[in-house]
């Protein structure tokens, strides 16, 4: 048996599969965000923790008989976060997460730092990534700064839990800006602009490899042998494509989770800084990916669906019976509820629903708040076949990809067949199960298959041109967005 960990933005999951890559148990643990001011987004790193072991409990209980066979374990994580730690390996100050956008004017100290960031990390400085948090803390924080030991990501604090070792893999640091992504090796140059070392670094390893084994105390407490090892494991993104068997050159899917992220396979290191398209590690050795993300997707829906007091499940099926005419003439939403990477890397951006009448009800603005972030997709496949990546269809992952309706829309925006597989709401937790099972020296051709295809959906040729006239608007709304921006 193989036990995979995803720590999420919004909850802590956890999945059970067998030597045969089949799903025995699963469970999940929700999470808070806390937002003292505007544009933070922090979490305590030990609530990550107290859910962890509770999502243990309950998942032990649910495959009581398989448990002790558990070989090894698999971990996945939101990115970017930065987790500080002191000398005593103490929590200095709750994580800054990736949706996070203090650190807008710390991008353009880095940037003006360090000339070869672009080539070295082979991305833009964002305010969600990891090394622009700690300039706004040793600027904000100096006192805090002063005390920093070591800086981890999200998962990796779950490992030195789990293990007591701090290591982390490569698909997680490129989403630092102090690795060199290309060498698969931390940047002495970048880390120095931020006045840190690699003392302060964890250990890198592969995502695929045996990082550490479990602590006796932790074994033991889990019910589980002090053999069991733990992975290397990976940034969400990278090893939900280990779920979704994303692993040659040329497999895409998109994620709509708390952020939307189209992400594609490459055999080699291609950035594309200038539009702001993301370029890091897989979890897989000689593999890299190209991503262009949105910071809120599935979010979108669940923050509407909270303001109006309706279930999704109520919400989409209201938006399924509105008539083409009425899809046409709906209102245009701006999905940028926590700014925006890519193609606009513009941490100010903000939410915006336009066209509104005494006729508008609340199917429609939930229409167009899926229209909405389907073309915030757009605009990052856009970016990407303009870095020269071409895509042939992509799978879709998330919570997002237990709509059909959604999965249409997104087919018929993108002009791209759309295909949803079953469980594949579990891919995090599934990559990261696969990531134990190949870090015991299974191979990926065995271990990384593409499950089973629930359904494709093919773009429709009608409904695509009354999407491009809405999409062309929608483009247009933002850059007046900016314009009224730029005039206060």
């Amino acid at each position: 048996m193989y036990l995979g960990i995803d720590l999420g933005t919004s909850e802590v999951k956890a999945l059970v599969i067998d030597e045969c890559g089949q799903t025995i148990a699963t469970h999940s643990v929700p999470l808070v965000i806390e937002r003292p001011y505007p544009n933070w987004a922090e979490q305590h790193p030990q609530d990550w923790w107290t859910a962890t072991n509770n999502l243990i409990s309950v998942l032990r209980e649910k495959c009581v008989q398989h448990w002790s066979a558990i070989k090894s374990i698999g971990i996945s994580g939101q990115m970017h976060g930065a987790v500080l730690l002191d000398q005593g390996d103490n929590i200095i100050r709750p994580a800054i997460l990736w949706n996070d956008t203090r650190s807008y004017a710390e991008c353009k100290e880095l940037e003006a730092a360090a000339p070869s960031l672009h080539e070295i990390a082979g991305n833009l400085a964002m305010p969600g990534l990891t090394a622009p948090k700690l300039m706004w803390v040793r600027k904000h924080e100096p006192d805090n700064f002063s005390r920093v030991k070591t800086v981890l990501l999200p998962k990796d604090y779950l490992r030195l839990k789990m293990t007591g070792r701090k290591i982390s893999d490569m698909s997680d640091a490129a989403g630092t800006l102090w690795l060199d992504v290309a060498k698969r090796d931390w940047s002495d140059d970048l880390l120095d602009k931020c006045d840190l070392t690699r003392s302060h670094m964890p250990e890198l390893i592969e995502g695929c490899d045996i990082s550490a084994s479990l602590s006796k105390e932790v074994a033991q407490n889990w019910g589980l042998n002090s053999s069991v090892v733990v992975a290397g494991g990976g940034g969400d993104n990278a090893v939900s494509a280990i779920g979704i068997g994303a692993v040659e050159p040329g497999d895409a899917f998109i994620s709509l989770g708390t952020s939307g992220v189209l992400f594609v396979v490459n055999d080699q290191y291609r950035p594309a800084p200038q539009s702001a398209v993301h370029t890091f590690c897989h979890v897989l050795p000689h593999r890299w990916h190209q991503m262009s993300v949105m910071l809120s997707a599935a979010s979108c829906l669940q923050w509407f669906c909270r303001i109006v007091g309706v279930t999704e499940t109520e919400l989409l099926s209201e938006i399924e019976n509105i008539s083409d005419e009425d899809r046409a003439h709906a209102p245009l939403f701006l999905p940028y509820l926590s700014g925006e990477r890519t193609p606009h890397n513009d941490p100010m951006a903000t939410g915006t629903f336009y066209h509104l009448t005494h006729s508008t009800h609340r199917a429609l603005l939930g229409y167009a708040v899926l229209e909405g972030v389907s073309f915030g997709i757009a605009d990052g496949l856009h970016a990407l076949q303009n870095s020269g990546t071409h895509i042939k269809s992509c799978s879709l992952v998330g919570g997002g990809a237990r709509s059909p309706y959604w999965a249409q829309l997104l087919a018929d925006i993108l002009t791209l067949p759309i295909v949803t597989h079953k469980g594949g709401e579990t891919g995090g937790a599934l990559g990261a199960a696969r990531l134990a099972c190949l870090a015991t020296g299974t191979s990926v051709a065995d271990v990384c298959h593409k499950p089973e295809v629930d359904h494709t959906y093919q773009p429709g040729k009608k409904r695509h041109t009354m999407l491009q006239h809405r999409y062309s608007r929608f483009k247009a709304l933002y850059q007046h967005d900016v314009t009224l921006r730029a005039s206060r």
